[in-house]
């Protein structure tokens, strides 16, 4: 298994340095900073064709019955953002129609829903429309997270770090073949965008790994009772949580479109009021992150304690965004 983790490591690592000799040479999926888009942070032209070598990597899956179905599934979410990384403007409904479609197939071709929560069981139509919608939400909220060097990967390493171990505990081996795959792709891609940024992961690549991430939690609790469903929110409670806070914050308290990038998610103002560097920003973030995502482990078959711990997390996010939004912070935008 471990040798899988390494050829995929390999295949995105030799993949991100073409992709990066070639883009330079022939200016190809270039993000110039020459942008008033106010999610840019960085000082230099540079390729945002990550997603490219992690997609490649997720090629070895054929070798696996349930890899297959699952590549096959994720292909539209990932078409969804490498259109945008070859600066093909996709208009949002178009985008969101081949996400939903990435989340239909899964449902289609994998069978997994989300029969209960614990506290309710759902009738099958209605466990349909809320696995597809809890999936493109997925698909979202990693694209969300990705603003500085290193943070939408190295959180998503932890969060299938984690997937990882309990799909070990629990002896499957498919949907740990899966998770392995992803963390070597993500290592390989990591090697040449931490601290330094050569490459970006761009909206495909954020768009592929938030399908993998949300597949796998979807899957986990699916194929083992044993796991609760709570354990796969908890895990997954940064980016879930930065997406629900955004819109609250955006459409309720801003009155502006939920779509539209602005200036204050919680890792822009880590970066402005604190860390004011770029990697150090999502170390930083890694940091306060790492507890709630990796400790779950411990706990996967409890839904008391897998919930407090996203609850817990909730409350020091928004401790910390309300500390920084009282030293004035907005007043600096």
């Amino acid at each position: 298994m471990l040798s899988t983790m390494f050829f995929a490591f390999l295949v995105s690592f030799i993949t991100q340095l073409i992709i990066i000799y070639v883009s330079n040479k022939k200016q190809l999926f270039i993000d110039k900073v020459n942008t008033n888009e106010p999610q840019k942070f960085h000082k230099t032209p540079t390729p945002r064709a990550g997603g490219i070598g992690i997609f490649l990597s997720n090629l070895l899956l054929v070798f696996n019955p349930l890899g297959i179905k699952f590549l096959l599934a994720s292909f539209f979410a990932f078409l969804s953002g490498i259109i945008e990384d070859f600066h093909r403007n996709l208009s949002p409904k178009l985008r969101l129609i081949l996400q939903l479609f990435s989340g239909i197939l899964a449902v289609v071709l994998i069978g997994a829903v989300v029969k209960e929560i614990r506290i309710v069981e759902f009738p099958y139509p209605l466990a349909v429309i809320f696995t597809v919608f809890a999936i493109v939400g997925g698909i979202n909220a990693i694209n969300i997270i990705d603003g500085f060097n290193g943070l939408a990967s190295g959180v998503s390493l932890m969060i299938l770090t984690s997937f990882g171990i309990v799909s070990f505990l629990q002896k499957d081996i498919d949907l740990l073949f899966i998770i392995l795959v992803n963390i070597g792709a993500i290592l390989g891609f990591m090697f040449f965008n931490f601290p330094k940024g050569k490459i970006f992961l761009g909206d495909g690549g954020a768009y592929f790994l938030g399908f993998v991430i949300s597949e796998v939690a979807v899957l986990l609790p699916y194929r083992h009772e044993i796991v609760s469903p709570w354990f796969s929110l908890a895990v997954l409670i940064y980016p879930v949580w930065e997406v629900l806070f955004s819109f609250y914050r955006k459409k309720i308290i801003r009155g502006t479109s939920p779509f539209e990038p602005d200036k204050f998610h919680f890792h822009m103002l880590i970066n402005k009021r604190i860390t004011r560097d770029n990697p150090k920003t999502s170390v930083f973030i890694w940091t306060i992150v790492a507890p709630f995502t990796l400790l779950p482990v411990f706990y996967y078959n409890n839904t008391i304690a897998c919930a407090i711990t996203a609850l817990l997390f909730i409350m020091t996010y928004n401790a910390l965004y309300a500390g920084m939004v009282r030293f004035k912070l907005f007043k600096k935008f």
